[in-house]
């Protein structure tokens, strides 16, 4: 298989498993935020649908909540410097 391909569907795979965000998968992946973006949103869906589906899902619903850890960072920020 393509390396690329293989790239593509373990970042997928990894985000579902996981439920990460598009920045802890490039951590894991050494690859750039936008790199693990467009692997999923553009070339996941030529490959195989159903994995992009779920990844999706994922993908939303950390968009969903993160204005929520944003304001955990920064409550979390402001405590230690209160310390």
């Amino acid at each position: 298989m393509d390396p690329l391909i293989r790239r593509v569907k373990d970042e997928a795979a990894y985000i579902v498993s996981t439920g990460s965000t598009v920045r802890q998968t490039a951590k894991v992946f050494g690859v750039s935020k936008s790199t693990v973006h467009k692997d999923v949103t553009e070339r996941l869906p030529r490959y195989d649908e159903n994995l992009f589906l779920k990844a999706r899902a994922v993908l939303d619903r950390n968009l969903e909540e993160r204005h929520i850890r944003g304001g955990i960072a920064t409550r979390e920020m402001y405590k230690k410097r209160n310390e």
